[in-house]
């Protein structure tokens, strides 16, 4: 019979995305996973294998909880178009609440870890592609609807949207002001409005 666990899991898992998430994945010890996640280091071991794996399932945590979310939250709760705007709407107001200027950790791993790891970088890579995916699914749907030009190509827009949250994201941990996040967005937003 399997061994239970003696720690909370989830609670844990969400401290390590903390901690991965202000220090990144260089800058962050087993000593301090183990003080965050409250557990002792041959637990780490025991539950994760090391702290590359565990970096890898908390890439999983906060994707569930942070973009996985934030797709469904949209798809179920807006048309099509207006869940495009929304998501990215959602993209500037988190990046501004953002006091401490974390950005995403998708993103800052896209940027600090997948160029030194192939491994983790086709991880990266995956979940930012499930963003493109959302706004291709949209675009698309927005596009038989009527709601967007007929001749918007999905593929083309869903990938330059994805760029533009990227970008977003980036320039919102140098502290851009509003304007220029909303400036960057404005273009790209545009694309989805019918012309008379």
């Amino acid at each position: 019979m399997a061994r239970l666990k003696a720690f909370d899991e989830a609670r844990a898992l969400d401290a390590a995305v903390d901690c991965f998430w202000a220090r990144g994945f260089e800058a962050t010890s087993v000593r301090d996973l183990t003080e965050a996640m409250g557990i002792g280091g041959a637990s780490l071991y025991n539950a994760y294998g090391d702290k590359r794996a565990l970096f890898a399932r908390s890439l999983e945590r906060y994707a569930d909880r942070s973009m996985r979310q934030r797709i469904a939250r949209m798809e179920t709760g807006h048309q099509p178009r207006a869940a495009i705007r929304a998501f990215i709407a959602e993209i500037i107001e988190r990046s501004l609440d953002d006091r401490d200027r974390k950005g995403c950790l998708l993103v800052n791993s896209a940027l600090d870890v997948a160029p030194h790891d192939a491994e983790i970088g086709k991880v990266v890579a995956g979940y930012l592609e499930e963003i493109r995916a959302f706004f291709r699914r949209n675009v698309e749907a927005a596009r038989k609807a009527g709601q967007i030009p007929r001749q918007a190509d999905a593929d083309s827009l869903s990938s330059h949207l994805l760029g533009v949250v990227l970008g977003i994201r980036v320039l919102a941990r140098t502290g851009a002001a509003r304007p220029i996040l909303e400036g960057v967005a404005a273009p790209a937003l545009d694309l989805l409005e019918k012309r008379r």
